[in-house]
């Protein structure tokens, strides 16, 4: 069966959808039926499930909240990676009171220190209803001691906190990569996160339960340097072979042109002969 092309057809609205103020511009007589909010968005980024937050998409293809690539961009852009103790040194209470309630409206301010924009990011992660890690229980975290045992661990994490976990790993590798400059090495930026990706109801066993975090997020940020040191020695290895190949090819060509001439000589001899 066949769908033939409509023949009356009237434009009754045009209806967009926001994500923090539901349907715009929906006829009056449809109202009642739909919420007038969408009942999974929220103005607030700090303290909120990621489920009721905007996401984008990373570099790496995770979904992640917004706010969070916009905290780490604005970051990045002012030199937030070459400062000494990024991560580790607190801004001022004041002002980060301040730029979390400008956060909450989507606005990175002018002039914002780049370590209150790094306590906002841990911020973020700490006052989650669930840390990104809660899912694996102490021992598991415990147990995983090699690179393999920790990449399988992450194996098992649900798919948003996978997503998350990967984002702040690759933010602690970034981090990293620029130690001689920002003194914040693969163990010192994990310290100062460790804390805020579980969520435990008693104070000491948490502290306890932190050093395995950290020893656990150590390891698979290391993981992430070696691979990206093995992936730019492959790069720099195929750029050098492209450049070998392309001499061989020019050598080779030249060669022909040469052989080609004398070719051409040859042949022009033997015909005045």
């Amino acid at each position: 069966m066949e769908i033939g092309v409509p023949t009356d057809v009237r434009h009754v609205a045009h209806v967009t959808f926001d994500r923090f103020d539901g349907f715009l511009g929906l006829p009056v007589e449809f109202e009642p039926e739909v919420p007038r909010r969408a009942p999974s968005a929220s103005t607030r980024v700090f303290g909120v499930s990621t489920e009721s937050m905007q996401l984008s998409f990373d570099s790496r293809g995770n979904s992640v909240p917004t706010i969070l690539l916009l905290m780490q961009r604005h970051l990045y852009a002012r030199g937030g990676l070459k400062a000494e103790g990024i991560f580790r040194i607190n801004a001022d209470n004041g002002q980060e009171e301040y730029v979390r309630d400008q956060l909450n409206c989507g606005i990175v301010p002018e002039g914002v220190d780049v370590h209150c924009l790094a306590g906002l990011i841990k911020a973020w992660f700490r006052e989650l209803p669930t840390g990104v890690l809660d899912s694996l229980s102490p021992e598991q975290v415990m147990q995983s001691q090699s690179e393999e045992d920790c990449a399988q661990l992450v194996r098992l994490i649900p798919p948003m906190e996978a997503a998350l976990l990967d984002w702040a790993i690759n933010l602690m590798a970034d981090v990293a990569q620029m130690e001689h400059l920002n003194k914040m090495n693969a163990r010192n930026v994990a310290v100062v996160f460790a804390p805020n990706m579980t969520k435990m109801a008693d104070p000491l066993t948490a502290l306890m339960y932190a050093v395995q975090v950290m020893n656990f997020l150590r390891t698979l940020i290391e993981k992430t340097l070696r691979e990206r040191e093995d992936s730019a020695k492959g790069l720099r290895k195929a750029k050098d072979l492209q450049v070998v190949i392309q001499a061989t090819e020019k050598g080779v060509g030249a060669k022909t042109n040469i052989l080609g001439r004398l070719n051409s000589r040859a042949e022009l001899t033997e015909a005045w002969r």
